[in-house]
C-alpha cells in the first residue's frame, strides 16, 4: 500500500532513501592468538594507523606500544617534577644556569624513584583488575596533557599534569567498574603504608635525617637525596590517592561513588583525615612514624 504523503506533516519519514552508514570494526587474529583491531576514531593517544592489540593471555602483559606510552609519560612526569624542584625557569635568576641545571639533573632521579612508582603502579593496578574481568586494558599517554603540564610548571612553578590513563574496553557491571577504579587509589594507599616502616629502615641505616640542598660545597649530598626519596614517596602516594578519590569528571572517585557511596565515602575520608592530621601537625607520617623507626637503627 502506498504511503500517504500527508503523513510527512505529522511524522518523520520512516523509510529514508539512503540507509545510514554503519561503523564497523575490522579485526583479525594473528598466529599467537592476539586479536588486532582498528578503532577508526581511536582512544586518547592511540595512533589510529596502528592496530590495537587485544591480548587474551596472561593478565601481566604489556604490548610494545603500551611500554612506549608508559616510558614517555614517566619521562615527562619526571622532568616536570625536576623543573618543579629547580624552581621553574625563574630559578635560573636566583642561582645561575649551572646551579639550576645541576639541581634539575639531581632532582630527576630522586623524583623518579620516589614518585614514579606512585604513578606507574596506580595505572597498573587499574590495568590488572580490568584484565581480570576480561577487558582490554592498556595505558595511553595524552600528549597535550604532557605539554600543558610541563609548560605550566616551567612558567608558574605549579605542577598539574594529566599524563594519560588506562583505556579499558569491554562489558563490565557497575560493581566491576568500581573495582577497576578503586584499584589505583588502593595501590597508592598500600604504598603509603609500606613507605613508613621501609622508609624508616632506609633512613636509619643511611643516617639521612633531614632535607637539604643536593649540592654541598660542590659535592653531592646523598643523604639529603635519600631523605627526599622517602619523604616524597610517602607524600606523593597520599596526595595522588586523595586526588583520584575526588568524585569529579574522569577521576576514579566518580566511578567508585557510582558503584558504592559508602565505600567511596569511607575511602575518601581516610585520605582526608590523614592529610588533615599531617597539615595541622596532629600526626606526621614522617616525624611521628618514619623518623621514630629510624631511631631504632
Amino acid at each position: 500500500m502506498a504511503r500517504d504523503p500527508r503523513a510527512d506533516i505529522l511524522e518523520d519519514d520512516l523509510f529514508p532513501k539512503q540507509s545510514p552508514r554503519i561503523h564497523r570494526v575490522h579485526a583479525h587474529r594473528s598466529t599467537d592468538g592476539t586479536i588486532h583491531f582498528n578503532t577508526r576514531g581511536g582512544f586518547m593517544g592511540i595512533n589510529n594507523r596502528q592496530p590495537v592489540e587485544l591480548h587474551r593471555g596472561k593478565i601481566w602483559h604489556f604490548s610494545d606500544e603500551e611500554k612506549q606510552h608508559l616510558f614517555l609519560a614517566t619521562a615527562a612526569f619526571t622532568f616536570a617534577l625536576g623543573v618543579l624542584m629547580a624552581g621553574s625557569i625563574f630559578g635560573i635568576s636566583q642561582g645561575g644556569l649551572n646551579q639550576w641545571i645541576a639541581t634539575l639533573l639531581l632532582s630527576m632521579p630522586v623524583m623518579l624513584i620516589a614518585v614514579g612508582p606512585a604513578f606507574l603502579l596506580h595505572e597498573i593496578g587499574h590495568k590488572i583488575v580490568a584484565k581480570k574481568y576480561g577487558c582490554w586494558a592498556e595505558f595511553r599517554v595524552d600528549p597535550s596533557g604532557l605539554k600543558f603540564g610541563i609548560a605550566l610548571v616551567a612558567l608558574t612553578g605549579i605542577l598539574f599534569m594529566a599524563p594519560g590513563a588506562v583505556m579499558v574496553a569491554g562489558l563490565v557491571t557497575r560493581r566491576q567498574n568500581g573495582h577497576i577504579a578503586i584499584a589505583g587509589p588502593a595501590v597508592n594507599f598500600s604504598l603509603f603504608l609500606i613507605g613508613i616502616p621501609l622508609g624508616g629502615i632506609i633512613l636509619g641505616l643511611t643516617g639521612a635525617t633531614e632535607s637539604a640542598s643536593y649540592l654541598d660545597s660542590g659535592a653531592i649530598n646523598l643523604k639529603a637525596m635519600i631523605y627526599d626519596i622517602v619523604y616524597f614517596w610517602i607524600f606523593a602516594n597520599l596526595g595522588l590517592g586523595f586526588f583520584n578519590m575526588i568524585p569529579f569528571g574522569p577521576l576514579d572517585g566518580a566511578k567508585i561513588k557510582d558503584w558504592s557511596e559508602p565505600v567511596w565515602f569511607v575511602s575518601f575520608m581516610v585520605f582526608i583525615a590523614l592529610i588533615y592530621m599531617w597539615w595541622t601537625g596532629v600526626f606526621s607520617p614522617i616525624d611521628d612514624a618514619t623518623l621514630r623507626i629510624a631511631e631504632w637503627f
